[in-house]
């Protein structure tokens, strides 16, 4: 019998809601079913398995990153538009430590093909479109942001900057100044 209230989506939002509390790495199937008081057993009528639960944890993330980023993006170009997706990441990351985590789970390639994954490569594109960069440059420029920002987030959020000035926020902008000119000046092959 399925217990009243529960479904696979209010499960995987109770899952990233625990992630973001206790950390992606720790949320499975039976810490799922402890937080709602019932069998893990129950839960399996949802869910196959705790890898099904964090592929929807991640699929979920990636939805509310690409949202937040597309709204960022409206009526912005050049650096601005650059500032404000890198922000979107970077705020995301330290508002939901564990959906963030969760977003960079190495999912299948046909689930990734059908994810939210696919907006944020498209906006990333739109953004160097502003920069006059063509193939190969521009798969380039794509992977060189998402290393900064994925690195920087990391870093940051492990205390990595926390004892040391000048303050991370203004390593933050001054990387952003960096990308920018980078992109503005992108070398010839």
């Amino acid at each position: 019998m399925v217990r009243v209230g529960l479904s696979r989506e209010r499960l995987i939002r109770a899952g990233a809601e625990l992630a973001d509390e206790v950390g992606f790495d720790k949320v499975t199937v039976s810490a799922l079913a402890r937080q709602f008081d019932v069998k893990v057993a129950s839960l399996y009528s949802h869910l196959r398995n705790s890898q099904e639960l964090k592929t929807g944890i991640a699929l979920l993330a990636l939805e509310e990153l690409a949202d937040r980023g597309a709204a960022a993006l409206a009526g912005r170009a050049g650096k601005d538009a650059l500032a404000a997706f890198a922000n979107v990441y970077r705020d995301y990351a330290r508002g939901h430590p564990g959906r963030y985590a969760a977003a960079q789970l190495r999912l299948d390639p046909e689930t990734a093909a059908a994810s939210a994954g696919v907006r944020h490569a498209q906006m990333m594109r739109a953004i160097l479109r502003g920069y006059d960069l063509t193939e190969p440059d521009q798969t380039h420029a794509v992977r060189l942001l998402g290393s900064v920002f994925h690195g920087y987030v990391s870093l940051e959020m492990q205390g990595g900057f926390s004892h040391s000035a000048p303050d991370s926020q203004e390593s933050w902008s001054r990387i952003l100044d960096s990308l920018d000119a980078t992109l503005r000046n992108w070398p010839a092959p």
